[in-house]
């Protein structure tokens, strides 16, 4: 459905991307994770024919981006970071709007536009100013506008920024209806609970170039990280490493805390509770910490997301 191959782009002597090539089959839910400055958001405008590239091929729906535009233009519903909507206008009156210029027939966009504006909650408002909208409103408005010419792909550029957790929740769900109907979705966030509840795969940029991709358990395999099993003890920290390294073989301290590295986590709590008891180690408190989507993403690029 999407296959980009190979995108570079610079502006001046800032290079923005480096080579960055990825594949979206038809119905997957694909995650674009990266610290600010990484690419994204250079990507989702060349993807939405916003930005040429300097080099590379993107293809969509089996049209070429650079010999087909106005094909991969139909083909796309673009939900950008920065909400594009008229306050002075209507929800309804927005839809309407958007749906013309997308050449949507005037009969099927009535009906598209109500049917938008009941699946995310804004029928009993659709005939007030948009101006009068909290932030997660319009963002629901803006979402619903990507949505008038039933596109076979929907880019969501970081839809959830500055809004609240009802909007949030409600725009978790229409994703989640979408994806499961076979809609196409490439979604960029900063919020890793977000692309590990939504994405079927998940691409790290940093610095221009995708640094790693798949699901959750093949990022986990490839970054060879382990789970801990993190032991707060009441006795004195040299002896506790001294005894823990006597009966576990990967095993350090920090903060106080001693930490167990085992691939097994919850499997091999038992394990390391009872080795501390057979050596007269006496217990506080005990906390699994899995490998997750932000350890993953750290230890990939060393920064925050948000860094």
């Amino acid at each position: 459905m999407i296959a980009v191959s190979d995108l570079h782009k610079r502006f001046g002597d800032q290079v923005a991307l480096q080579g960055v090539g990825f594949r979206v089959p038809q119905g997957e839910c694909y995650g674009l994770l990266g610290p600010n400055g990484a690419g994204k958001s250079t990507t989702t405008s060349i993807l939405s024919s916003l930005l040429p590239p300097d080099s590379g091929q993107v293809a969509v729906a089996g049209h070429d981006l650079a010999t087909e535009p106005m094909a991969c233009k139909q083909a796309i519903g673009v939900v950008p970071q920065e909400l594009a909507v008229y306050n002075e206008l209507s929800a309804r009156a927005n839809l309407l709007f958007w749906g013309r210029l997308y050449g949507v027939p005037s009969a099927t966009l009535r009906e598209r536009a109500a049917e938008l504006l009941r699946l995310f909650g804004l029928a009993d408002r659709q005939d007030d100013l948009v101006g009068t909208y909290s932030g997660g409103m319009k963002r629901r408005i803006n979402i619903a506008a990507a949505l008038l010419h039933r596109p076979q792909v929907l880019l969501m550029d970081e839809p959830t920024v500055g809004i609240d957790p009802q909007s949030r929740n409600l725009i978790f769900e229409v994703v989640e209806q979408l994806h499961a109907e076979g809609l196409t979705i490439i979604y960029t966030t900063h919020y890793m609970e977000e692309a590990q509840r939504l994405c079927d795969r998940i691409g790290i940029i940093d610095a221009g170039r995708i640094i790693a991709q798949g699901t959750l358990a093949e990022l986990k395999a490839a970054s060879t990280l382990k789970e801990t099993v993190a032991v707060t003890f009441a006795d004195e920290p040299a002896r506790v490493l001294e005894q823990a390294a006597a009966f576990w073989p990967e095993v350090y301290q920090e903060d106080g805390t001693t930490h167990f590295l085992t691939p097994g986590g919850q499997g091999d709590l038992a394990r390391i509770i009872q080795g501390s008891k057979e050596r007269g180690l006496d217990i506080r408190a005990v906390a699994v910490r899995e490998v997750d989507l932000e350890t993953i993403f750290l230890h990939l690029t060393g920064k925050q997301l948000r860094d």
